[in-house]
């Protein structure tokens, strides 16, 4: 008795920026994204600071900034 050996299953996943499904392989480049167009969009996200990471402890004084 031989078992047929079945082809790995390929993760999709929702692209960050417009949802759309993607292969989340080492075949697509943009990964999690499912373009270079989403992939730039979301850096320039980033870019203009529309995306933060807040800090658990802001600054309360001027001089803690430096």
């Amino acid at each position: 008795m031989q078992q047929e050996k079945t082809a790995p299953k390929i993760k999709q996943v929702a692209c960050p920026n417009c949802k759309t499904l993607s292969d989340f392989t080492h075949q697509n480049p943009y990964r999690p994204f499912c373009s270079g167009r989403c992939k730039l969009m979301d850096l320039g996200e980033w870019a203009s600071e529309s995306y933060k990471i807040p800090e658990k402890h802001p600054p309360t004084d001027v001089d803690d900034l430096n």
